[in-house]
């Protein structure tokens, strides 16, 4: 088998023993697999023949891109582990049009830098961005900081180039904004997390880049005043608003104590801590006036300053430049740092909507303390959204402790309509929950198209479907 797969690759891409550490260990380190192989292919084609081999010889497949993953889905033990990270070539960026045509393996980080130079943005915005591919992204439908504005990853392409387990390539690579010609095959292969084909080339959306931002730190009362301020400022803006990040009292002080050097958001603590950014292309909105001030900012601070008045905003701190606004987003993106530093604990990403934020994590509160008295929560959130990225601290390691906070976990959120499930993925480490709370009856569907696209079973197979 490695031999001809050799033969496909070359040898030096055919990687195995101690050279495959860095591909089987997941980015959590809950994860270490035994892959059979590493496989490096350079090219849709010899993605191709791979899949016909395995095929052939019936042994799984995990594609496998930036291995950012928070969920196992990379995990295998003796099979392929296909690595998307030669196809990194962008074929096309075509400002006109407003689209990059890219590979797999396209780490986003770079495509941000060269779509950059056109005066564009693709505006997937998170923390692993800088070693996270767009074939992961795509396969996960990433979510991130600017879903509010653009939406999450399938929002943003239109076509993809996928090899289907028997190593057909299909070309859905549309350049369209309107296509209703039959099923809508691209959205199926997004999100599947790799269970169905694998992803080697997509047309991506672009955007202007905004010409100016606004960016502030602001603490509001509660988080039913921080939805009036979002609401405030998308009808003054005309929805210009395009992140709107939640951070309680609790993960400030966390981010405070690990990194000491920094100055916290505000003068005196506060529990509901916000951090909101607009962007603007339009000249009236981002040429500055007589008094050098950018119109975006002078409406940002002038919701603020009514919003203060009515003792509906508690304190603001706006960026003056981009050494502060860094600063803001720098201590939104270390969440993963500040949470996965504390153990044991116990993880979740779930959405409800906006105006149920609030009751979700009230009713978390009183069950916490019926479970585990002296368990703490920490979490971020996507407000915007509707996407919390919540922690408990549970007093012990115990599973069976864990299980039942997971469940009531669950058992919360659905009872508010929401998913288990919001950007990161089901893998391996949410099939128990896929089990327990998804539709019987979608998931009969889903595994009839998991048969039908993959009869032998070899693409990431155990992921996703309980």
């Amino acid at each position: 088998m490695l031999t001809r797969l050799a033969k496909i690759t070359g040898t030096a891409n055919v990687l195995h023993g101690d050279d495959m550490q860095g591909y089987a260990r997941d980015w959590m380190g809950k994860y270490t697999g035994q892959p059979l192989a590493v496989v490096r292919p350079a090219d849709t084609n010899q993605v191709s023949d791979v899949m016909q081999l395995a095929s052939e010889t019936k042994t799984p497949v995990v594609p496998i891109s930036g291995n950012t993953g928070l969920v196992g889905g990379t995990y295998t033990d003796g099979g392929i582990l296909l690595s998307l990270e030669r196809l990194n070539t962008i074929r096309e960026i075509r400002p006109e049009a407003r689209i990059a045509i890219v590979e797999a393996g396209v780490i986003i980080a770079n495509l941000h830098d060269a779509v950059d130079e056109h005066g564009l943005i693709f505006p997937l915005l998170f923390g692993a961005r800088g070693s996270a591919m767009i074939g992961g992204a795509l396969s996960t439908n990433a979510g991130g900081s600017n879903v509010l504005r653009y939406g999450n990853t399938r929002a943003l392409c239109l076509g993809l180039e996928v090899v289907l387990p028997s190593g057909e390539v299909m070309n859905l690579m549309s350049e369209l904004h309107k296509d209703n010609a039959g099923y809508d095959l691209r959205d199926l292969f997004i999100g599947a997390e790799g269970t169905l084909g694998v992803i080697t080339a997509a047309v991506l959306k672009l955007f202007p880049k905004p010409a100016a931002y606004a960016t502030a730190m602001v603490a509001v009362p509660n988080l039913a005043g921080a939805l009036t301020l979002l609401n405030r400022l998308q009808m003054a803006s005309g929805g210009a608003v395009e992140a709107f990040e939640y951070m309680p009292g609790n993960y400030v002080e966390m981010y405070q104590a690990s990194h000491p050097e920094t100055r916290p958001p505000f003068d005196t603590p506060h529990d509901v801590n916000i951090l909101i950014e607009l962007g603007a292309t339009a000249p009236r909105d981002v040429t500055p006036d007589e008094n050098g001030e950018i119109p975006l900012t002078a409406l940002l601070e002038q919701v603020l300053v009514d919003m203060m008045e009515q003792g509906l905003v508690l304190d603001a701190v706006v960026a003056q430049n981009d050494t502060q606004r860094a600063g803001m987003w720098t201590r939104r993106e270390a969440a993963a740092e500040v949470v996965l530093s504390q153990t044991p604990r116990i993880d979740s990403d779930i959405c409800v909507a906006l105006d149920k934020v609030a009751p979700f994590l009230e009713q978390m509160d009183a069950h916490l303390q019926r479970l585990d008295k002296s368990a703490r929560n920490i979490c971020v959130a996507h407000l915007g959204d509707g996407n919390i990225h919540y922690s408990v601290l549970p007093s012990s390691e115990s599973p069976e402790l864990a299980d039942r906070i997971t469940e009531t976990i669950e058992d919360v959120v659905q009872g508010l309509g929401g998913s288990f499930s919001a950007e990161h993925g089901v893998g391996l480490s949410k099939k128990p929950s896929m089990a327990r709370r998804k539709d019987k009856a979608a998931l009969g569907v889903m595994r009839q198209i998991k048969t039908a696209l993959d009869p032998l079973g070899i693409m990431n197979p155990g992921k996703v479907l309980p």
